[in-house]
């Protein structure tokens, strides 16, 4: 599996993505919003747009769909709900289907509302584990409820399934946000060293060379993974007076999700 980061540089600081197969340089497209760098990235590459997977319904995760298509004639898959919120949908996925890419290429349809409720991520296994996880799950922080989603259940798509995930699972999202959601994780855990040492190597970066994160790392500065530390529900309590003495995983990451709507 061959995967190509394409970075928009739009003001909203979208991924793209390209997963190619290298034997036969059949290409599947991730959200190509800016089609005109992910059409140049194919050619450049050699590769063939065959299909295209939209994460969810959002218009900066659809809108370069007709573009590609019509330069193409990929066909465009989306979660098997959202046929009324995209168009032009071929193909609707559920949890546990396979899309395959060329000969070798098979990545795993993962349900994981919260952001939407018609949101899918892309589980690819092999050599390299790997997550292409839309607005689900960003580099050191989570994706918002704001245009029909909702927070509880976004904590059970972390918990049931992100959680579960292999630690070396590498995390490719739709933006890239990974500098204000460190400030954030810090803000939240002042003492947290992972997140201490990593905001330095990501301040001010190049987003077209951006580290790729593992769940590994994410569990260790991602404040939506550290439920339990009492260093996280310490700072929560001030925000929060009635927050109970020991509040339930739900509850702290519920009560985080508002405040990072408002930070």
């Amino acid at each position: 599996m061959i995967v190509e980061r394409i970075w928009t540089g739009n003001s909203l600081r979208n991924y793209n993505y390209l997963i190619a197969c290298p034997d036969t340089g059949e290409a599947l497209a991730i959200d190509p919003l800016d089609h005109g760098k992910c059409l140049a990235a194919a050619r450049k590459n050699g590769w063939r747009i065959t299909q295209i997977l939209n994460t969810h319904e959002h218009h900066d995760h659809t809108g370069g769909n007709a573009a590609v298509v019509a330069a193409t004639g990929a066909k465009l898959i989306a979660h098997h709900q959202a046929g009324d919120k995209i168009a032009g949908v071929d193909r609707g996925v559920k949890a546990g289907d396979v899309i395959k890419v060329g000969k070798r290429v098979e990545l795993e349809c993962m349900d994981t509302p919260g952001h939407t409720f018609c949101h899918i991520c892309l589980r690819a296994h092999g050599e390299h584990d790997a997550i292409f996880s839309g607005d689900t799950l960003f580099n050191a922080g989570a994706g918002n409820c704001h245009h029909g989603g909702d927070p509880v259940a976004l904590y059970e798509t972390f918990a049931r399934q992100l959680d579960t995930l292999p630690d070396d699972t590498r995390v490719y999202p739709g933006h890239d946000y990974i500098e204000n959601n460190l400030e954030f994780t810090l803000a939240r855990e002042p003492d947290n060293a992972d997140a201490k040492a990593l905001l330095p190597q990501v301040a001010g970066h190049d987003p077209q060379r951006a580290i790729v994160t593992t769940l590994a790392q994410e569990k260790r500065v991602n404040t939506f993974f550290r439920l339990a530390s009492p260093g996280v529900i310490a700072r929560l309590r001030e925000a929060f007076p009635d927050l109970p003495e020991q509040p339930d995983a739900r509850t702290v990451f519920v009560k985080l999700r508002e405040l990072r709507n408002r930070w």
